[in-house]
């Protein structure tokens, strides 16, 4: 392992969850909640008639990486639709079981060294998650 599992960017990232507000007026809402660790995220999207992300608000209650995860899924998130975030939901736990390259998702190189702790995969995934679960729910509507 090359570098430590919980850094300042780690850290950084963690904090950011704050820049996120919980949004009640937002289009969609959905909660997840990881088994394996306990990780709960409120996510609430925001999204324009052709059903892509125009904003995030979210409540998380995890780990310093699943604090991460959910403020990278945050930032990036906003242009992208079900499909985008789908295929990096799918990167992201290919790259876990070693099937795939580390996942195109801007910054998620810095959630690297968690890649040796699988107690901690169900964290990171689980903002896309509620992502897609907020989205599949958009699409059933339509």
């Amino acid at each position: 392992m090359s570098a430590p599992l919980y850094n300042r960017d780690i850290l950084a990232l963690a904090v950011a969850t704050a820049e996120y507000l919980p949004n009640p007026a937002a289009r969609h809402h959905a909660s997840a909640r990881a088994p394996l660790c306990g990780s709960r995220i409120l996510l609430d999207l925001d999204t324009g008639d052709d059903g892509r992300v125009t904003g995030v608000g979210m409540h998380v209650e995890a780990c310093a990486l699943g604090q991460a995860s959910a403020t990278l899924l945050a930032r990036h998130a906003p242009g992208c639709g079900i499909a985008e975030i789908r295929a990096a939901r799918d990167a992201i736990a290919g790259w876990f079981a070693g099937t795939g390259a580390l996942p195109d998702w801007p910054g998620f190189d810095l959630l690297a060294p968690a890649r040796d702790y699988p107690a901690r995969h169900g964290a990171i995934l689980l903002p896309f998650d509620a992502a897609i679960a907020a989205l599949e729910e958009q699409a059933a509507r339509a």
